[in-house]
């Protein structure tokens, strides 16, 4: 299987998505072959650098880039020869099975639909990522790809979400939420009350409203939500540990440090704090979990974090791979065509 990888995107440069690229190539199972979007004589010396040949992996050179401050639908049209939308063609013309970028999430989306697009009866995709939970995790989606959404696009949000839980998790029969001000169907806006109707009648194991809390409590494998919600909620989610565990050793410090006896618990306490903290941040971290599929075009397209390190890397690759595996934008038709057979998708 032959995954394109653009090597010019994220904020840590192209030596770190090489290197990626490498640890992917020795851990995972069965290797993919890659394909490496970018500046040929820079990806030829980290290659070097890493002791390895600079034939090691097939390049295809690339002069330009998208950068994030510009607008993502003028950017894949003007920028042709950026990896991005290099990538995008060359998994539009078969040449490969996949791609995987750190680059501009918005070019990602603007570029999938653009040279690829949504697959049939498909209104809007949706990017659908890992989100911790007391059940061993959940999919929540969609987490940017839209900003405006409709209740019919929320339905199909479930369905792709079931798929993504199925893929990742390896969950049988998912449960799908829907995340809202409250467990009534009758809470929120029209646009949630509708969806829960629509939801009520696809394709899936629908149980419900969802409240914020009822996402780490795990009262759902698949949360669904429109994308501005999704978003705030994951970027809140990212910046929540750090922040916690700073907040508790301040208390602690205020109130016990007045004593021998208080320096000395806060000494002990440290230690625990920060392995809980390290727990906690490998629970939270995208690295750990891969990429984040947009869900609902026609191809196998996974955004990774634009941080994203050699693990994070390494892991949004074996995303590519388990969904192309696994059929998931065929598998998606069918089951849109179930929803459409509802008259939910029109």
């Amino acid at each position: 299987m032959k995954l394109a990888l653009d090597v010019m995107g994220g904020d840590h440069g192209p030596a770190v998505l090489v290197r990626g690229a490498l640890r992917a190539r020795r851990e995972l199972e069965p290797a993919p072959t890659l394909r490496l979007y970018g500046e040929p004589t820079a990806i030829a010396e980290i290659l070097r650098s890493a002791g390895e040949s600079a034939d090691s992996f097939e390049i295809v050179p690339t002069s330009e880039s998208i950068e994030m401050h510009e607008s993502p639908a003028t950017a894949v049209r003007r920028k042709k020869d950026s990896p991005i939308v290099r990538g995008m063609q060359d998994l539009k013309a078969g040449a490969v099975d996949g791609i995987v970028s750190a680059g501009s999430t918005g070019a990602m989306v603007a570029g999938a639909m653009l040279y690829l697009g949504a697959l049939p009866g498909v209104l809007r995709p949706a990017i659908a990522t890992w989100f911790p939970s007391k059940a061993g995790g959940c999919v929540l989606l969609d987490v940017g790809a839209n900003s405006d959404n409709k209740p019919e696009h929320l339905a199909q949000f479930g369905v792709m979400g079931r798929l993504f839980a199925e893929a990742v998790l390896r969950r049988e029969n998912p449960r799908v939420g829907l995340l809202n001000i409250g467990e009534e169907a009758s809470k929120g806006s029209e646009l949630y009350t509708r969806a829960h109707e629509l939801l009520g009648r696809a394709p899936v194991d629908f149980v419900g409203n969802v409240e914020g809390a009822g996402i780490l409590a795990g009262e759902a494998d698949v949360i669904v939500c429109d994308g501005f919600t999704g978003n705030v909620v994951l970027k809140l989610a990212e910046s929540m540990v750090g922040y916690t565990t700073r907040l508790l050793m301040g208390r602690m410090k205020e109130t016990v440090l007045t004593s021998f006896a208080g320096k000395l618990g806060v000494l002990l306490a440290r230690g625990g704090l920060r392995e809980g903290e390290r727990r906690i941040r490998k629970d939270l971290d995208y690295a750990e979990h891969g990429g984040a599929p947009l869900m609902g075009v026609a191809g196998t397209v996974i955004i990774s974090h634009g941080k994203s390190n050699e693990l994070a890397i390494m892991n949004a690759l074996r995303t590519a791979l388990r969904f192309q595996e696994l059929h998931t934008a065929e598998r998606t038709q069918g089951l849109l065509g179930k929803l459409q057979g509802e008259s939910l998708g029109a």
